[in-house]
């Protein structure tokens, strides 16, 4: 398959129009047109609707694309290692969530580039469910998320357990008895979508059905600034944000009639990599 097709075809889904992808491509026009009518001729299905001063998707495009993203970034990723293959020994893919990485890896990420100069480490931050997919398009070496995954021909177990704590700003000097349920409701509440799966569904459940937060970000290493500046409450894995307690930018407000659930989270790579299990057995050393 053409992979200039498949460029062609991913960016005129983002642009919608013939006329910008061909100034984005440095191609004529006719050449943006051609090569979208050969990869539906490869295909065998129409891959845009075309109107007179529009185009979008078919059906058929909206599932395609999802694949040619995949593949174009498969290409990239084979000749990034063939071409790193003779510089280092291994070259190791790791993929994580955000709150992982800040939270429990980079020591041993630190520990790894300190004390094997033969490793190149790449390291790919993302959400669960698309990391997973990574490591079964072989494009991630291990992968560490919120989501437990079972598949014949790769290992998965339980990471770290985490505790669920509601923080706030250090000076704030609102409940200190705790807090119930029902007035939890009543908080200026910073939520954060960190993709802890059945987490975040808990989470949002303690507020009414589409509730508006007045704030809400998908990164929650992001929300400790907006905390300890005073701004409201936030539901974080304690292991985040211990530091800040310890240090008194932050403090925790107990729960006086509910506990939420802990936070699990998983590693999951293929049975046959020796180098990712060499990885999470010195990762179990140091933390004997």
């Amino acid at each position: 398959m053409n992979s200039e097709n498949l460029k062609t075809f991913v960016l005129l889904s983002e642009t919608t129009s013939f006329t910008k992808t061909a100034e984005l491509l440095f191609v004529a026009q006719s050449t943006v047109t051609k090569r979208i009518a050969d990869l539906e001729k490869e295909l065998g299905k129409q891959l845009f609707k075309r109107e007179k001063k529009s185009i979008e998707l078919t059906d058929e495009g909206n599932i395609y694309l999802g694949y040619a993203r995949r593949i174009l970034k498969l290409e990239e990723t084979s000749i990034m290692e063939i071409n790193a293959y003779s510089v280092y020994e291994h070259n190791f893919r790791i993929g994580t969530t955000n709150t992982i990485y800040e939270c429990h890896l980079v020591p041993y990420i630190k520990n790894t580039i300190e004390h094997k100069d033969n490793v190149a480490i790449k390291v790919k931050l993302g959400h669960s469910n698309e990391l997973i997919q990574l490591l079964t398009d072989r494009m991630m070496d291990i992968v560490f998320t919120y989501v437990p995954f079972k598949k014949a021909g790769y290992f998965c177990k339980e990471f770290v357990e985490d505790r669920l704590v509601l923080v706030t700003g250090g000076d704030n000097e609102l409940y200190p008895q705790g807090i119930n349920k029902d007035e939890l409701k009543k908080l200026n509440y910073l939520m954060c979508n960190f993709a802890l799966q059945d987490i975040g569904m808990y989470i949002r459940e303690l507020f009414p059905p589409y509730y508006n937060f007045r704030f809400e970000i998908d990164n929650s290493t992001k929300l400790i600034d907006y905390l300890i500046s005073g701004f409201g409450y936030s539901f974080l894995p304690e292991s985040m944000v211990i530091s800040y307690i310890n240090s008194g930018d932050l403090k925790i407000i107990q729960l006086s009639d509910f506990n939420p659930p802990m936070i699990k989270s998983y590693v999951a790579y293929k049975q046959n990599d020796e180098f990712a299990s060499k990885f999470i057995k010195m990762m179990e050393k140091e933390n004997q």
